[in-house]
């Protein structure tokens, strides 16, 4: 078997109480197993999973005008953690580094119309004395 946490530590890496994930258990939300003393042990997996389905990801609705750039996507490279993605967005050619997660669940592809949205006011560059 692999990784699992006592229902305690479980309930903490997930923000609820103890008494939430046996009602879980109970409602068949969640799958747990028990030690030879009967002790609840709850898979890593399981944690994993419940923390993914409760993330927020809150979806854009409105936004300030300034600092975006709407255009097309002119290019995307991924490697292993990271990606670039290059937006032509008028006279401007706006690279962005990203996630490639993020990259993947928005299924950048070239061609596609986005709008790069600039945070910061000023880049800074240092360099080694």
């Amino acid at each position: 078997m692999g990784e699992s946490y006592r229902i305690g530590e479980a309930a903490g890496l997930l923000g609820v109480r103890v008494e939430t994930l046996r009602r879980w258990e109970a409602e068949g939300k969640i799958r747990v197993t028990r030690t030879e003393g009967g002790q609840r042990l709850v898979p890593a997996e399981e944690v994993a999973r419940l923390l993914a389905e409760r993330r927020d990801r809150p979806k854009v609705t409105a936004r300030s005008v300034r600092n975006r750039f709407p255009g097309v996507i002119t290019e995307v490279k991924k490697d292993g953690v990271a990606a670039t993605v290059e937006i032509l967005a008028g006279p401007h050619r706006i690279l962005a580094l990203i996630t490639r997660e993020a990259a993947d669940e928005m299924a950048l592809e070239p061609g596609m119309h986005a709008v790069a949205t600039v945070k910061a006011t000023n880049v800074m560059v240092e360099v080694g004395e």
